[in-house]
């Protein structure tokens, strides 16, 4: 068993989230539909756009920086702190408390929603004051540079790690998918996941989007 297995034998997969991006959002709704037809966990971690972004926003569109300036810190710093002080297994459950009210909920990233997902979850809900506060922003660099590392800088949110041929991971950006694939074919699209990360020199699939995130 390699350091990267869960003592359960399940087959890990690292997963890097942004939990204000909503094509993030239908990889992670995938992602939980293949823990149930693979034997499969997968790891939650943070990553943030606005990290992602923070050197190059001159050349961003006016609406798409503004965003990032002034809602991607609140969302990301709230999991953080939350995963700080209540320990690593509320990231997953917050995160789709937190995503079911922003994306399928149509809520947005207000402070309500994040406050409310908090009590969703059974946190307290002044976690949400972390939104305006840099108390953990050096763990979330770190756990955003984490997967950076393993996938390379010219990608977004989501990361995923998987295991490659020889048993170490291989990260892609993505897969990018809508709606989130459900039973056979989620499974599907897993298998095909392992498969291309099992061959070395793999690097991408491509196609231009043509519709945007259909959310359940």
């Amino acid at each position: 068993m390699s350091e990267n297995t869960p003592a359960n034998g399940k087959t890990p997969a690292d997963f890097w989230f942004d939990p204000l991006c909503p094509w993030a959002w239908m990889t992670s709704r995938w992602m939980l539909e293949v823990e149930k037809v693979r034997d499969v966990e997968v790891r939650w971690h943070v990553m943030s756009l606005a990290v992602l972004n923070e050197d190059k926003l001159d050349e961003l569109p006016e609406e798409y920086r503004d965003m990032l300036e002034n809602q991607a810190w609140g969302p990301v710093r709230v999991v953080v702190a939350a995963q700080q002080l209540h320990g690593d297994d509320i990231v997953g459950p917050l995160y789709t408390a937190l995503g079911t009210r922003f994306h399928n909920n149509g809520e947005g990233p207000t402070r309500e929603a994040v406050a409310a997902a908090l009590k969703d979850v059974g946190l307290p809900e002044d976690l949400a004051e972390y939104a305006d506060k840099d108390t953990y922003d050096t763990e979330l660099r770190a756990s955003h540079q984490e997967g950076i590392d393993k996938v390379g800088q010219e990608v977004g949110t989501p990361v995923i790690a998987v295991p490659g041929a020889d048993g170490e991971q291989v990260a892609f950006f993505g897969p990018v998918v809508t709606p989130a694939p459900k039973g056979e074919e989620a499974a599907k699209l897993w298998d095909g996941t392992l498969l291309v990360a099992s061959i070395p020199g793999f690097y991408e699939i491509k196609r231009t989007r043509t519709q945007g995130p259909i959310f359940d």
